[in-house]
């Protein structure tokens, strides 16, 4: 695989929560479930911690146990950043860290993929349109309940505090049945990733997002999947992240597109196989 890879924090006073890797055969990018401020999460780490920790778990797995399906590794994975917490985090807490998990493995003539909560990945398939593989049980879960927030002009107190109380409420849905899932501190969150294949031979290149280089796509519908890739094709992912930055400062207070964070840490990782 030939992997471009760009990734921007949201802003610059703060950690990028996004973490991304590959090595031959394997991609992984995990964007961290960032809280904001004045929620506390119980562990002493923090969420770009965790995103790194639970990301090159998981990029050495994948890598090692070939013939170990996605989800277990991602189990594995899990368990294992869990015990690194220490006895200083309470892992009860409902905010500790989290992170959305997309992965990609090459396995012989077959391509794997798993994703977990709101990043995308998107097949640039050679005999057809493009695939974006998507788990929408966060967006069908928040949508009823973002909405003072999204009334509400970014950045501005009342939308500060309205983004509080919509991540307290929305945490009460992490990792239950008719809620999301996302990984977090149990294993059994894995089980519940969309997962597939597609042969080799299908495939000219894929793509993973974070949700905030997708928003160019699927918040701001300023272009398609299908122009998405021409663009990492023919410029690379910097050129995506800086069109979703473009229009994120033509639009600073949400009033044409409605969102928690002005701007979001951006990651896409370009693939071509």
């Amino acid at each position: 695989m030939r992997v471009s890879l760009v990734s921007v924090p949201g802003s610059p006073d703060r950690s990028n929560e996004d973490f991304a890797a590959a090595s031959h055969d394997v991609v992984v990018l995990l964007d961290g479930a960032g809280t904001p401020p004045g929620i506390e999460s119980g562990c002493s780490h923090g969420v770009a911690w965790y995103a790194r920790q639970l990301g090159a778990q998981l990029l050495v797995e994948a890598g090692t146990m070939p013939r170990r399906p996605l989800v277990d590794v991602l189990a594995v994975a899990i368990e294992r950043v869990a015990a690194m917490h220490g006895d200083a985090c309470d892992l009860s807490d409902p905010n500790t860290p989290s992170a959305t998990v997309t992965a990609v493995r090459r396995t012989g003539d077959d391509v794997e993929y798993l994703v977990l909560a709101d990043s995308v990945l998107v097949l640039d398939v050679l005999d057809g349109d493009p695939v974006a593989v998507t788990d929408d049980r966060l967006a069908r879960t928040s949508r009823s309940l973002r909405a003072e927030m999204d009334a509400l002009p970014t950045g501005s107190p009342e939308h500060t505090q309205a983004r509080r109380a919509y991540a307290e409420t929305l945490g009460s849905y992490r990792n239950t049945d008719g809620g999301f899932w996302v990984a977090s501190t149990d294993p059994a969150a894995a089980a519940h990733a969309v997962t597939g294949s597609v042969p080799l031979g299908r495939l000219r290149a894929v793509a993973l997002l974070s949700d905030g280089a997708s928003r160019l796509v699927d918040r701001f519908s300023l272009t398609d999947w299908a122009d998405a890739l021409k663009i990492l094709a023919d410029d690379g992912p910097a050129e995506l992240i800086r069109r979703v930055r473009a229009a994120e400062d033509s639009d600073p207070r949400g009033e044409r597109w409605p969102r928690g964070k002005a701007s979001d840490d951006a990651t896409a990782v370009y693939c071509v196989l």
